[in-house]
């Protein structure tokens, strides 16, 4: 009996894997890299001609962007088109969630007894959550538990559509919640409930807001301060922060219009090639050379479905391929997208991280992080517009599914 193509696959990675491997900072060398094509093949199994043709297909879906791919340590591809550039640091969107998580998994560990009951703390309560007073406005909001912020299935009114039991439902939706007004702590702690915690999943990005508030609460550290202690700095990232700088804002922001707090539902800045490095811990399990910056468990527990959501396939602010729903593609794969065309992508059988770069030009503009631009914007696509979407299609899993489908066995 031939085995399934992707067990081929996975073998040819392995061969080349490189587990030992941890790339310097961009500034003390950066990632080990590939041109040739043949050379390419020979060492990771991938033809990057099929590359070339996700990158093209890539530029359809948003005015700017790029795509890098490293497979077995090695960064075989990176190009970028408009604003795309390594050294850009435009606005992630919804990315941002993913670092809330893991900063929500480092804080469990460092604080241990804080949570005896780890995920299943039922942390809805101002001994974690600040600005929180009781009595509640509603008295099922006492039963959500920190695990189920993460995954969104604490009933925490979001976006439609709405799923239970894997069915997708659409609900009355009056008010939406996916703007940076979402991440005000005000706002996240008056959202009203669309079911009891537990029943239902929406995507919130008010009850992502709600770990970064808790991480605020317990470390005594901004999520910002917090992430570049005991994630971006071991990781070596270059300059990244947030886009803190929202005038425009009812609440929430100073007087010179910058927000109070970390918006943990998103809105992070940070370079292509540290967002590789991003992926490159979740392949790694939260190991980062010698040092394991995420506690393992809870860095598989974001690849994988959880108990937290049996709704949808929607981990702790990751989506997840666990039951195959997108064809050609490991079940073992996993990514996080954000608004504007942006994912980062982990596919651990196949030894494989992804960053497709996107964006809008007002998610390129600087005056969002104050942060320094060492580059000059190549302003040609700013005037770009989407093509025919049938012809597009789902850009955030079709691009996934071009990159598996350009690893073929090594030779």
């Amino acid at each position: 009996m031939t085995p399934p193509i992707f067990l081929l696959l996975a073998a040819a990675a392995s061969a080349f894997a490189a587990d030992s491997y941890f790339p310097p900072p961009d500034s003390a060398g950066g990632w080990r890299t590939l041109a040739e094509p043949a050379q390419i093949r020979k060492r990771t199994g991938m033809d990057a001609a099929k590359l070339d043709e996700a990158f093209a297909y890539t530029q359809q879906t948003a005015p700017h962007g790029g795509l890098l791919v490293v497979r077995n340590g090695y960064l075989i591809y990176e190009k970028y088109s408009g604003r795309g550039h390594r050294e850009a640091l435009p606005e992630l969107a919804s990315c941002g969630k993913a670092f809330t998580s893991l900063a929500t998994g480092i804080m469990l560990r460092e604080h241990a007894a804080k949570f005896p009951q780890g995920l299943d703390t039922k942390a809805y309560h101002p001994d974690f959550l600040p600005g929180l007073t009781l009595p509640r406005d509603d008295p099922r909001k006492a039963g959500i538990t920190l695990g189920q912020m993460l995954a969104m299935s604490a009933g925490v009114k979001g976006m439609n559509p709405v799923y239970v039991k894997g069915a997708r439902q659409t609900w009355e939706s009056p008010t939406i919640d996916n703007g940076p007004w979402s991440t005000t702590d005000d706002f996240a702690l008056q959202q009203p409930l669309w079911c009891a915690p537990g029943e239902c999943y929406s995507y919130s990005t008010s009850s992502s807001h709600l770990p970064a508030m808790i991480v605020r609460h317990i470390t005594g550290m901004e999520m910002e301060d917090y992430l570049r202690k005991h994630l971006t700095t071991p990781l070596g990232f270059g300059t990244w922060g947030y886009a803190m700088y929202r005038p425009k804002l009812k609440g929430g922001i100073d007087a010179n219009g910058r927000m109070l707090h970390t918006p943990g539902g998103g809105s992070i800045a940070v370079r292509s090639t540290d967002m590789l490095r991003f992926g490159y811990l979740m392949l790694h399990e939260g190991q980062w050379g010698k040092r394991q910056v995420v506690p393992a468990e809870f860095a598989r527990m974001c690849g994988r479905m959880t108990k937290y959501n049996p709704h949808f396939t929607h981990s702790f602010n990751f989506n997840v391929n666990e039951d195959g729903h997108v064809a050609g593609v490991p079940r073992d794969a996993y990514w996080k997208g954000g608004a504007g065309g942006y994912a980062i992508y982990v596919v651990p059988s196949l030894d494989l991280v992804v960053w497709k770069l996107g964006g809008n030009t007002s998610q390129y503009d600087p005056a969002l992080t104050r942060l320094t631009v060492n580059y000059t914007p190549d302003a040609s696509r700013d005037e770009w517009k989407p093509g025919d979407p049938k012809t597009i299609g789902n850009a955030t899993e079709r691009t996934l599914q071009m990159v598996v489908a350009a690893a073929v066995a090594a030779r």
